[in-house]
C-alpha cells in the first residue's frame, strides 16, 4: 500500500464516517504499513486500533479547522484523503437542480462552500504538516460531473460547479504546494457511482454492475494513488486510473 510514503506513514482520514471515507479507513486500518491514522468525522466513531486518533470536528467551520491544525502541531503527514462533500439534504430541501427555475443563492452558496472551499481551506489549515521534504499525497474527492469538457447533459448546476471549483482550487494549491515540498502530489479523485447515502436516491438510473461497494472503490483509489508521483500533482483521475479533462 501506497509504497512512495515511508513505513509507519500518518493518515488522515476527514469524512471519516461517511461511505467512502470510512471504507478508506478501514483499508488503512487493516493495513500494517500505517503508524499513526486520524480520523475526523462529525459523527462519533468507535473502532478499537491502538494507531487510531478519532476526532469529531465539522471541517466546514473555521474555528475546527484550526483545531485540527493545533492537534497535528506541524508534525509531518504523509496522507490526506478528503470525502467531504455533499450533493442532497432532506431536511433542507435540497437537491440538484433540474433547470434555472430551481437555482437558490443560498444553496449555490453552501453547496460551493462543502464540496470546493472547504477542501482549499483544509489545505490550508494543513500546511503546517505538509511543508518540507517528506512524500505527502493530498486526494480529495471529486466527480467527473465536474469535468466542463464532458458537460453534455446539463442540469446538477451546483454540484457540477463546485466540484469544478473544488478542481481549480486544487489545481492552484498543488503549483504553489511543489514549492514548498517537492515531494507533494495532490490529486482530484473521481470515485465511480458507490452505493452510499449521497448516491442513493439517484441509483434506479446507474446501468447494470455500475454501483460499486464503498470497499471496492476504497481500494481503486488507493490503488490510483499507488501509480501516482510528484510529477503528476494537480491532476484529475477516476477510479480506473484514467485521466479525466478539466
Amino acid at each position: 500500500m501506497l509504497s512512495r510514503l515511508p513505513d509507519d506513514f500518518t493518515a488522515l482520514v476527514t469524512g471519516a464516517s461517511g461511505g467512502i471515507g470510512s471504507a478508506v479507513l478501514d483499508a488503512l486500518l487493516d493495513s500494517e504499513r500505517p503508524g499513526r491514522v486520524i480520523a475526523v468525522s462529525r459523527q462519533n466513531m468507535n473502532r478499537q486500533d491502538a494507531r487510531l486518533e478519532t476526532l469529531k470536528l465539522d471541517l466546514t467551520q473555521s474555528q475546527d479547522l484550526q483545531r485540527l491544525t493545533e492537534h497535528l502541531n506541524g508534525e509531518p503527514v504523509h496522507l490526506i484523503f478528503n470525502a467531504i462533500g455533499i450533493l442532497h439534504a432532506d431536511a433542507d430541501n435540497l437537491a440538484p437542480e433540474k433547470r434555472l427555475e430551481d437555482l437558490d443563492p443560498d444553496a449555490l452558496a453552501r453547496v460551493f462552500h462543502i464540496n470546493a472551499a472547504t477542501a482549499a481551506l483544509l489545505l490550508k489549515a494543513l500546511l503546517p504538516a505538509l511543508k518540507g521534504d517528506h512524500p505527502t499525497i493530498f486526494a480529495s474527492l471529486s466527480a467527473r460531473i465536474g469535468s466542463i469538457e464532458d458537460n453534455r447533459l446539463g442540469g446538477w448546476y451546483a454540484y457540477r460547479a463546485s466540484k469544478a471549483a473544488h478542481n481549480m482550487l486544487l489545481r492552484t494549491a498543488a503549483i504553489e504546494l511543489r514549492r514548498l515540498n517537492n515531494q507533494a502530489t495532490v490529486l482530484c479523485l473521481h470515485p465511480g457511482t458507490t452505493d452510499t447515502a449521497l448516491s442513493a436516491p439517484f441509483q434506479g438510473r446507474v446501468p447494470e454492475g455500475k454501483l460499486f461497494t464503498p470497499a471496492f472503490v476504497a481500494e481503486r483509489l488507493l490503488d490510483v494513488m499507488e501509480q501516482r508521483t510528484p510529477q503528476d500533482t494537480g491532476s484529475f483521475w477516476d477510479w480506473e486510473g484514467k485521466s479525466i479533462p478539466w
